[in-house]
């Protein structure tokens, strides 16, 4: 699996904050539904930087093995 990025997130619309993010603001991620190349995922407090484009079964395999807690705190 190759994994890509987007130069500037930005240019794409409809971005939601992710249901795992910090409520204060801290550590947010925002992730783009329905892109046809796969998942974007970038930081919402750098909204004009890049953003990852994972494969959709990486970008599942990677929030079922949050959701088990798999990953220390």
């Amino acid at each position: 699996m190759t994994d890509r990025a987007i130069p500037n997130a930005a240019a794409l619309d409809d971005w939601r904050k992710s249901s795992y993010s910090d409520a204060n603001a801290g550590s947010c991620l925002e992730v783009l539904d329905n892109h046809p190349s796969g998942v974007p995922v970038r930081d919402s407090k750098n909204p004009h930087g890049p953003a990852l484009l994972f494969s959709a079964p990486g970008w599942s395999s990677f929030v079922t093995a949050v959701r088990r807690g798999e990953f220390p705190s």
